[in-house]
């Protein structure tokens, strides 16, 4: 079973979303995340998610899990500080690198930063069904 790992900084928004959607979409595939800190799980982005029919709820904020990241066959990078933080990818494995902006940063009333949440979280729902179509991994 190919491994696919989403690596945020805090692994509360972006990256718990990418593996939502991973687990929505990547069949055949081990569909993990973590970040390089643990933030908690944001509501927002469970809000957000739950909008789109994904329950991420039960997602806990993790550490990167160095077994799991030397074994991955992807890893991808959701924001700069997570490629400049996080370990030396293993030779022979695929990465990618996501800057996506972090929407727990977004300012504004509250529907403004709902639609900056809906924004980040369309564009991963994007990336990863493009995913699918990697061959090569």
């Amino acid at each position: 079973m190919k491994k696919i790992y989403f690596l945020c900084t805090g692994n509360s928004c972006r990256s718990q979303m990418a593996e939502g959607y991973g687990h929505e979409f990547l069949e055949g595939w081990e569909v993990r995340s973590a970040g390089v800190e643990t933030h908690g799980l944001n509501s927002k982005a469970v809000q957000v998610m739950a909008e789109d029919g994904l329950d991420i709820s039960k997602y806990k904020s993790t550490l990167i899990d160095l077994d799991y990241f030397n074994a991955a066959d992807l890893i991808v990078t959701l924001c700069g500080d997570a490629r400049d933080k996080c370990p030396m990818i293993p030779l022979g494995h695929a990465q990618q690198h996501w800057d996506l902006p972090d929407p727990a940063r977004a300012i504004g009333t509250k529907e403004e930063i709902m639609e900056e949440f809906r924004r980040v979280r369309d564009d991963i729902k994007q990336r990863v069904q493009r995913l699918k179509d990697i061959e090569s991994v």
